[in-house]
């Protein structure tokens, strides 16, 4: 027998056998026994003979070679089939391995992806939202379903880290209750396309309500402090509900922040740009002890580390508590603007270094104490144009019982009316959209009980026209208990005290929940009080109405209109877009000199 029909048998005998041995890897061209056989399109077998009967070559005897054909014929169909089922093979365990793979890369990245997020949340400190119960309630969603959104930003002068105490000197001041210096409101829009920023000076004097702190301790009622003491008196709880008393606006969450977390969130950015006109060097002098040390040529800057914490404390060189919040606006304004010019939202880079940093430096309420939530935060602020961001500080005065120290005057509570119902603090809107149609602004029903039959409340009203250093409106508690009665309420009744307050308000008490502020709604709408008239007390005894000074005439409460960007004087304006620079006191005016 030739060589060659023994190969030809072993081809065709020999392949099943060779397959349970050895199959082919994935990128091996061999197949067969090994032998250096391999299928070829024609039905050769690759050694240049034909996989016959034995007969050696072509051209035997017609019945040899018509068999040879046929059976060449059969062992090419084979070959075929053989290739097409190893070709299926190799692709079925490419496959297989590719899944494989990918499989182990995906669970591998999210393994790691989760590890990382656990440990990012493991950065975040967190507290109570609130300290104490304000009676303002959250506005109720738009049609869309939108609210606005308003965040307390809070800078503390805590020494109790020894970062701190590196950072703001003071060692003697460790054991000392923490101020809270910066303090100032973001709020944007409920359609996302405008945002406000509104800054307390630290040195206004307030008054603190009922605050209980994380730890339990309750901290009672004091008038006439500086509303840097609330950090104090119960954490940036305390401070967020004093800013609801105060503005009537229900605040979703805090952030806070320390000197050490100034520092580091500015060196994440690769610094924040500034301005001052000329040179300044924030220094002690005869007259003025401290100073923050800042010292700077006239021009543009980017400050970070040490320096820009020098430059959000500054406050001689700025001439007092109202220009230190100028100059910490353009701060938070440049740190914007570097932010959306690094493509700080959709950057995954930044974003882990923004995030690794962030959640180090702040501390924030529970609500939005994890990764994914501050993430989101982060997103609402994605779309505000710079030109559409205005920061303010309310207008002050000196106080009466010291010059050094402040009090909001009377047209600030323009401000906190705008931040209520939403209005922008920029004329730069669309014209055509700023007058929603009826079906978009309608409110939604609030969520809860139905309001008790109007002659099942009793009502109470209060003249309370007297609260802006006007005399009150004699009579005015009769006459609206009158309008009341004439809509239903049948038990509407003028009290004979006098509590002065500069907004309208319908208090009901706080035990009584949900029914209660229904109840309230109820008599608010009847006499045309917006929603956010509407206020829980602790200490209301029943259902009143106290009529403020901003309601001194008429049977149906008109409300004062607010127009897009019309702010009260001296709110110090500055648009996110505008390229200011800061005025320096003589003083502290430094020529670039040693």
């Amino acid at each position: 027998m030739g060589h060659s029909s023994v190969r030809g048998e072993g081809t065709r005998g020999g392949v099943p056998h060779a397959r349970e041995v050895r199959e082919p890897d994935w990128d091996d061209g061999s197949g067969g026994t090994g032998t250096g056989v391999a299928d070829r399109p024609d039905g050769r077998d690759g050694t240049g003979t034909d996989t016959g009967t034995g007969t050696g070559t072509d051209g035997g005897s017609g019945d040899s070679g018509g068999r040879g054909r046929r059976r060449r014929s059969a062992g090419g169909a084979a070959g075929r089939a053989r290739g097409r089922r190893r070709a299926k093979s190799r692709k079925r365990k490419v496959l297989r391995w590719t899944a494989s793979v990918l499989s182990l890369l995906i669970l591998g990245t999210a393994a790691a992806g989760y590890l990382y997020i656990e440990h990012l949340n493991g950065n975040i400190r967190s507290g109570n939202r609130a300290g104490g119960d304000s009676g303002v309630k959250k506005a109720a969603p738009n049609a869309l379903g939108d609210t606005p959104l308003n965040i307390l930003l809070i800078g503390s002068d805590s020494r109790s880290d020894p970062k701190n105490v590196a950072l703001g000197g003071g060692k003697d001041l460790r054991d000392q209750q923490p101020l809270a210096d910066v303090q100032k409101l973001l709020h944007v829009s409920a359609d996302r396309k405008h945002a406000a920023i509104v800054s307390i000076p630290r040195d206004t004097i307030v008054r603190i309500p009922e605050c209980v702190g994380d730890d339990g301790t309750t901290y009672a009622p004091v008038a006439d402090r500086p509303i840097n003491e609330t950090l104090g008196r119960g954490g940036p709880g305390c401070t967020l509900t004093t800013w609801e008393t105060i503005t009537g606006v229900y605040i979703d969450y805090w952030m806070m922040v320390d000197f050490a977390g100034v520092v580091a969130m500015a060196d994440e950015v690769g610094g924040v740009p500034v301005c001052v006109k000329t040179g300044v060097w924030d220094r002690p002098t005869r007259q003025v002890k401290g100073g923050s040390g800042l010292k700077l040529p006239a021009g543009t800057h980017e400050v970070k580390g040490e320096q820009a914490l020098q430059w959000l404390r500054t406050r001689h060189a700025f001439r007092n508590d109202q220009g230190r919040a100028k100059a910490q606006a353009m701060y938070m304004n440049g740190m914007i603007e570097k932010l959306q010019g690094q493509d700080a939202w959709t950057d995954t880079g930044r974003l882990m270094g923004l995030a690794e940093t962030a959640t180090k430096a702040l501390q924030v309420s529970e609500e939005i104490d994890s990764v994914q939530s501050l993430f989101d935060l982060a997103m609402q602020l994605r779309d505000v144009k710079l030109d559409r961001l205005t920061t303010v500080t309310v207008p002050t005065t000196e106080w009466s019982g010291n010059r050094n120290k402040l009090v909001m005057v009377e047209r600030a509570d323009k401000i906190w009316s705008m931040l209520r119902d939403d209005v922008a603090f920029d004329k730069n809107g669309d014209p055509a959209g700023t007058k929603p149609t009826a079906s978009a602004s309608a409110p939604a029903k609030p969520k809860g009980p139905d309001a008790q039959a109007p002659g099942a409340l009793p009502v109470t009203v209060v003249n309370g026209t007297g609260g802006n250093q006007e005399p009150a409106v004699p009579g005015r508690a009769t006459a609206l208990a009158e309008v009341l009665r004439g809509k239903g309420f049948t038990q509407a009744a003028a009290s004979r005290g006098a509590e002065p307050r500069k907004d309208t308000v319908v208090q009901y008490p706080k035990a009584e929940g949900d029914q209660g502020r229904a109840d309230a709604l109820s008599v608010a709408k009847a006499l045309g009080l917006p929603g956010s008239a509407v206020r829980a007390d602790a200490g209301a005894e029943g259902l009143t109405l106290v009529v403020g000074a901003d309601w001194r005439e008429g049977t149906a409460y008109e409300k004062p209109k607010a127009e897009a960007g019309d702010l009260p004087d001296g709110s110090d304006v500055l648009r996110g877009d505008q390229k200011d620079c800061m005025d320096v006191y003589e003083v502290y005016r430094w020529d670039g000199g040693s």
